[in-house]
């Protein structure tokens, strides 16, 4: 017993811990990296106001009227950092450019997030408020999603993350509304909680389940201790771990409610560490669809543009089957990028059809028709190129735009 009451203490520290450091971060304005700009909103269901902290994506441009899937991230106080800094290095060919909302849980967490009441816990009268991930579920539901989907340039592909109690609220909604989210990642989460309830839950919610489309990253960490070890131990040191064990062999025998699952144990992680490696593995593994195919065939220089045509359109029935709505199969900046390398290497036919997809994909942007422009000039057409740099400067009235265009009059009177 002393020893489960020194794991859950040592859990509550870990987290106290994580948040103090950022909250300290924070408070100092000379820093290299600010993310998750503050909002709030009050809620009738949790009567009370709750901090949000969105971070939007790099290249977001309010007059583009691009919408983004969305991520959900639970302790976003503590974790949105690390799931932007996932995002700045792997979006664009192994996730989606993403807006993220980070969920402040700094007040009321274990009340929020714990899924059944408990009156006691190690055989101790346990006094603090519990059990109800119900209410906040439907805080999230009704309130929430509708508050950033009103404000906020997302679609209703979402994707939820949480560590510890967000964990297993994170498998809560997994089990009880599979409706809400798409993606779930549960890293290291409380399966253990009130006798393992959850897990007798899900039992029978899971057979019958339709989970097509959706997608579960589930990560155990062994603290040093050997996977094998931690499965032959019968003592309440364990039962943590072997809770999540438990949980995972559900779904591996559920096959058939068609959830994209996989799970990974890291063994030398601990509680408090294992967040950052299961963010980004989490990330690119519910995202596994998304990412780029055929990459050899865009860099080769005998594949036509034709060949590359055809691996686009794949590509973007491919996202529009998954996200269920339309959208670009890469981002802006890629294509023109493949356009402009098309160009240097004097291949017009491919470098056009580039340029041609960016303008396609990406209509109100003033920088995909300046690139056509780019185009035309190039092959000495300035009568098309002026055409094209008029239309830049209708979107964005900038300068360069300006003298772009009286550039091409001039060029075009000398011809």
């Amino acid at each position: 017993m002393m020893n489960r009451i020194k794991i859950f203490l040592i859990t509550a520290i870990v987290i106290f811990s994580l948040q103090l450091t950022h909250s300290q971060t924070n408070q100092n304005n000379q820093f290299l990296q600010k993310a998750g700009a503050l909002d709030s909103l009050y809620s009738k269901t949790l009567k009370e106001y709750r901090e949000i902290y969105v971070q939007l994506p790099a290249d977001y441009k309010p007059d583009e009227n691009i919408k983004y899937p969305v991520v959900f991230v639970l302790d976003g106080e503590v974790f949105l950092p690390t799931v932007n800094d996932v995002q700045n290095y792997y979006s664009g060919g192994f996730t989606p450019e993403m807006v993220i909302i980070g969920i402040s849980n700094n007040k009321n967490r274990m009340r929020d997030l714990t899924t059944s009441k408990v009156m006691e816990m190690y055989g101790m009268p346990f006094e603090q408020e519990n059990g109800e991930a119900a209410n906040f579920s439907k805080f999230i539901e009704t309130e929430l999603i509708p508050f950033v989907e009103n404000k906020y340039p997302v679609t209703n592909f979402r994707t939820l993350i949480g560590h510890s109690y967000g964990g297993l609220f994170t498998l809560y909604s997994l089990v009880h509304h599979p409706e809400l989210f798409s993606n779930y990642l549960a890293i290291d989460p409380s399966l253990d909680w009130d006798n393992q309830r959850l897990i007798t839950e899900a039992k029978d919610k899971v057979l019958s389940a339709d989970y097509k489309g959706k997608s579960l990253f589930m990560s155990l960490g062994g603290s040093g201790v050997p996977l094998n070890e931690i499965k032959k131990d019968t003592t309440d040191l364990t039962l943590f771990s072997r809770s999540n064990i438990a949980f995972s062999e559900i779904l591996n025998k559920n096959k058939q409610n068609q959830l994209a699952f996989e799970w990974k144990f890291y063994q030398r992680d601990l509680h408090g560490t294992i967040p950052f490696p299961s963010i980004m593995d989490g990330l690119i593994s519910v995202f596994e669809w998304y990412q780029t195919e055929n990459i050899d065939k865009y860099n080769m220089p005998t594949t036509t543009a034709d060949e590359i045509n055809k691996i686009v359109r794949y590509r973007q029935h491919k996202l529009e089957t998954h996200f269920g709505y339309a959208v670009p199969p890469f981002p802006e900046f890629l294509i023109n990028m493949q356009g402009y390398m098309s160009m240097d290497m004097d291949q017009m036919e491919r470098a056009k059809m580039y340029f041609e997809l960016t303008i396609e994909y990406y209509p109100n942007s003033a920088n995909s028709y300046d690139s056509m422009a780019d185009y035309y000039e190039r092959n000495n057409d300035f009568k098309n190129a002026l055409k094209f740099a008029t239309k830049a400067y209708e979107i964005n009235a900038d300068d360069h735009y300006k003298r772009r265009i009286e550039e091409f009059k001039e060029k075009i009177n000398k011809g």
